[in-house]
């Protein structure tokens, strides 16, 4: 995976290189329009919160056009994470060069990139797990599950799912 270097919601510009002593991070290509990518940001604080401190921190990133989605742009952008109180960055890929490099496909879609010798390696890509709706009733937790497998040195038992959501429509 390449580094990148986008524009976060507080008008700073954020990149993997930004965090140097992360071991992995929490990448989720989100947006604000997606009525089932609307129903994770809780979890998405959560998750930054659980693994922060573990060195994997979580970054979202709305690469969706914001010509055909107003609703996505910049300064929706920075409201949304006010509201939704994200303690995480959100970050807006506006010529959707990070999603064309991870080959982001929905909203929301989470890839969990590992260190190893000095490269980025996608370890996970799909679905933050398997109940968007219900989080109640959620069985299979899969960043959640790839995470803890990362941070113990073992080897993610799932490494792809289908992420389910809205599809990101790039700009020809």
């Amino acid at each position: 995976v390449k580094d990148f270097s986008l524009i976060n919601v507080d008008g700073k510009i954020v990149s993997l290189s930004d965090f140097p002593e992360a071991k992995g991070f929490i990448i989720i290509f989100t947006c604000n329009h997606c009525p089932f990518a609307k129903l994770y940001p809780e979890r998405m604080n959560r998750l930054n919160s659980k693994y922060k401190e573990s060195g994997v921190p979580l970054i979202a990133i709305s690469s969706t056009d914001t010509i055909v989605y107003e609703e996505d742009s910049y300064t929706e952008m920075i409201r949304k994470a006010e509201n939704e109180k994200f303690n995480f960055p959100y970050l807006s890929d506006g010529l959707q060069t990070a999603a064309k490099n991870f080959g982001a496909q929905k909203t929301p879609h989470a890839f969990v990139i590992w260190k190893e010798k000095g490269e980025w390696l996608i370890k996970y890509n799909g679905a933050i797990d398997d109940n968007g709706a219900e989080p109640e009733k959620v069985k299979n937790q899969y960043v959640v599950n790839s995470v803890d497998a990362l941070l113990n040195g073992k080897d993610v038992a799932i490494k792809e799912t289908k992420s389910l959501g809205c599809q990101i429509h790039f700009r020809k």
